[in-house]
């Protein structure tokens, strides 16, 4: 899902789409041309899309025996992997090496709480669900608030039902699926000090990643770009000792290369 862009900056998202459907040249074709226009590609993936979907990415890697594409599929809901896709393509309009911009991909992640309103959690696999959630969910009329990011929540929404959010100033954004609620902007939002609330359309994956279609998905973000060129700008940067490419952490997002394990040295005497 390529959301709206935040500001005149934010470079346009391209969608790669029908990637475990439509022909294996078109894609590499595809591929190639972002390639020869941009230098380096970061294909940013939800984890919900078809096993295809994957499979065809390392495909057109491999045959194109390219480093240049760097392929991030992180632990995020599909909203929450949308806004993160939107926070690099902010990024992308500034000083930042490629290397570097996918790499902070892993870094601003850890500034997303990400979660639902669920009308079941009968069919969710991504949170821990205890028997008495199970139960509950075939309760008519029962509603669920779910943390899957960073840390695992759930709770039965009622009077008392409260979810722990982040401890730093953000905004949030909600995009309603199948069901009724106005507990995210009502009582959410508040308790988390948001600084404002959008809506966006929900994303394809949703259903699938969720386990049901009668949902609300939110997050919280970042929208300054200054921010987020401070967070990532501040970090220590490396060197890929295989591809040579700058990072932020200990993988490389292109080659997949570790720091290599120092030499252990014997002592002599």
């Amino acid at each position: 899902m390529a959301l709206p862009a935040q500001d005149e900056r934010t470079v346009p998202a391209v969608v790669l789409k029908d990637l475990d459907r439509q022909p294996l040249e078109q894609t590499l074709d595809a591929m190639k041309a972002l390639i020869d226009q941009h230098g380096h590609v970061v294909v940013v993936c939800s984890d919900a899309v078809p096993s295809g979907v994957e499979r065809r990415l390392h495909t057109v890697r491999s045959l194109l025996e390219s480093d240049r594409i760097a392929l991030f599929r992180p632990d995020l809901p599909p909203l929450g992997l949308a806004v993160l896709a939107r926070q690099l393509r902010q990024l992308a309009s500034c000083d930042l090496s490629p290397g570097v911009l996918a790499s902070a991909g892993r870094l601003l992640t850890h500034y997303i709480h990400a979660g639902a309103v669920l009308a079941s959690v009968a069919r969710l696999d991504r949170v821990p669900v205890g028997l008495k959630a199970h139960a509950k969910s075939w309760v008519p009329g029962s509603q669920f608030g779910v943390i899957a990011h960073p840390e695992p929540q759930l709770v039965r929404i009622g009077p008392e039902a409260t979810l722990s959010g982040p401890d730093f100033g953000s905004w949030m954004l909600l995009a309603k699926g199948q069901l009724q609620s106005d507990w995210v902007g009502s009582t959410l939002a508040p308790a988390w000090n948001a600084l404002g609330l959008r809506e966006a359309g929900l994303p394809a994956e949703s259903a699938t990643w969720w386990g049901t279609g009668k949902l609300i998905e939110f997050c919280t973000y970042l929208p300054d770009l200054s921010v987020l060129y401070q967070l990532v700008t501040s970090v220590r940067q490396g060197v890929c000792h295989w591809c040579g490419i700058d990072v932020i952490g200990d993988r490389c997002v292109f080659c997949s290369a570790t720091p290599p394990v120092p030499e252990s040295r014997t002592p002599t005497g």
